[in-house]
């Protein structure tokens, strides 16, 4: 069986801390990027550029995030959700296979957050698969609109016997988006104890890989401080076994 290793972070924009004790992050994501070892990484909160922080800090990278966080080898796929008064940001894709097509769909719900879905065509072995990252809102009612949203988003884009991955930050803190998701058939792993917000202190799983189409193998949330200290969010680690 082919197995595909599929990992989602909240990089929380590659810098932790507030004010002059904030300190850069993205180096160690990197690193971190890599020790994942996933043949797709979904991230989200990923700065295309920030001016203001590219002053503050004298290491910040020359390219994108994305491009910076992709190991050799790997293809970096970005789209802005977000466009601020000193940059950008929004979802991102890392791909050890290779990329086919891609596409973005706004979901901003209101004017104070700006959201988006990164839907990405990836060819692994001789199979399609589909990979949608997203970051939903943080107000219940939006959540529960952008979720239906992305129903619609999925009927409509995706054939139906592709195989199907959802990945990113969900800020669902109960069983509205699991329930939402199961109704098209999209099952989210289930293993006790995988929290990953916040990093230091795990109370809650807010980050899922929902899947249709592929075999559920094994879950992992790495620990520990070195992970704690890069982001609020710990990443998430899922393996399928490929459709044969």
């Amino acid at each position: 069986m082919n197995i595909l290793r599929v990992a989602t972070y909240n990089i929380h924009k590659g810098v932790q801390g507030l004010g002059p004790a904030r300190r850069l992050e993205i180096h160690n994501l990197g690193h971190a990027v890599e020790q994942l070892d996933a043949d797709i990484v979904c991230l989200q909160e990923v700065r295309k550029l920030n001016r203001n922080e590219q002053k503050y800090f004298t290491h910040w990278p020359d390219l994108p995030q994305a491009d910076f966080l992709a190991p050799e080898g790997y293809e970096a796929i970005y789209q802005t959700n977000a466009v601020t008064k000193h940059g950008e940001h929004g979802n991102a894709l890392l791909s050890r296979w290779p990329v086919v097509w891609h596409k973005h769909e706004d979901m901003s719900d209101h004017r104070f957050e700006q959201r988006g879905l990164l839907h990405v065509h990836v060819q692994v072995h001789d199979t399609p698969v589909h990979v949608i990252v997203v970051h939903l809102g943080l107000i219940p009612a939006s959540r529960l609109r952008q979720v239906r949203q992305l129903q619609a988003y999925i009927a409509r884009e995706v054939p139906a016997g592709a195989a199907l991955i959802v990945a990113g930050d969900f800020n669902d803190w109960g069983t509205q988006m699991r329930t939402a998701l199961n109704a098209i058939h999209m099952q989210a792993f289930e293993k006790k104890g995988a929290l990953t917000y916040p990093s230091r202190l795990p109370l809650v799983q807010l980050d899922y890989v929902y899947a249709r189409g592929l075999k559920p193998l094994g879950l992992e949330v790495p620990k520990g401080r070195i992970w704690w200290r890069m982001s609020d969010h710990l990443p998430l680690l899922a393996e399928f076994g490929m459709p044969t």
